[in-house]
């Protein structure tokens, strides 16, 4: 089979850039800003432990006791900086604060953080192992989020099959009716470009080239932090010339990344 060397080109372009965005994004703490009036708790097990950095890898330097008040001041995914009455300023983790008390008496409660970053994103890469035409696949996408439930993706990616190799491209508009979830279906459709390469050892064999639509139904699982898992099912429609199409299903599964 051979392969068009300017999409071989881009197919390893983008993957090295997914990798160098992947470490460059995991390794960016995702830091909130202070809010706008700090919020006081209090300690109603026997202690609270403060770390000097955001993770269990730092050592505890302070014990809250019960009964004390603190502050919230920040927080970086699941941990929070918090600030004793004492003027002790150290790291817990989200568990150990949902045991607090609010003013009011109440238990105080958190939104799932991580789940709040994700549904800040607007960038997002990744890549993908599948299925065109019962012969392998991989592509490789990047994303942008245009508004709650809505983004536009640009796909390319390469068909390793026993007689030709095929090579595409296609710019989708993706719907995510229930973004906010964890686990969310997405629906999308696009426009693009199909080009087949048969083997030169093939008498005859004729280079195909043409205009591609194509129609995708899937699902996004958000794994942690800053990865999601994603599998879909797309129908792609080759338009070959006037009077002649073909029609071929795809089924992929892989992960991506945001930031």
């Amino acid at each position: 089979m051979t392969c068009s060397p300017l999409a071989s080109a881009l197919a390893k372009g983008l993957l090295a850039s997914c990798a160098v965005c992947a470490l460059a994004g995991a390794a960016l703490p995702a830091w909130a800003a202070d809010p706008a009036t700090s919020e006081r708790v209090q300690v109603s097990d026997p202690y609270i432990e403060l770390r000097t950095g955001p993770g269990r890898g730092y050592p505890v330097f302070f014990v809250a006791e019960r009964s004390e008040w603190i502050e919230i001041e920040l927080r970086n995914t699941d941990w929070f900086k918090v600030r004793t009455a004492g003027g002790k300023t150290g790291w817990v983790q989200r568990a150990q604060l949902e045991t607090t008390l609010t003013a009011a008496g109440g238990a105080k409660t958190f939104r799932d953080v991580a789940l709040d970053d994700y549904l800040q994103r607007r960038l997002e890469m990744g890549a993908a192992w599948g299925l065109f035409k019962s012969e392998p696949m991989l592509k490789l996408w990047a994303g942008y989020r245009l508004g709650e439930g809505l983004r536009a993706e640009a796909t390319i990616g390469q068909v390793q099959g026993v007689y030709s190799g095929t090579d595409f491209w296609h710019i989708n508009l993706s719907s995510e009716p229930w973004a906010d979830q964890r686990l969310s279906p997405f629906f999308s459709i696009g426009l693009g470009n199909f080009t087949n390469l048969p083997n030169a050892s093939l008498v005859g064999a004729v280079t195909t080239d043409a205009n591609l639509a194509n129609a995708s139904v899937g699902v996004r699982w958000h794994l942690n932090e800053r990865f999601i898992v994603r599998a879909d099912y797309t129908l792609y429609t080759a338009f070959i010339a006037d009077t002649r199409y073909g029609e071929y299903n795809a089924f992929s599964a892989g992960v991506s990344f945001f930031f």
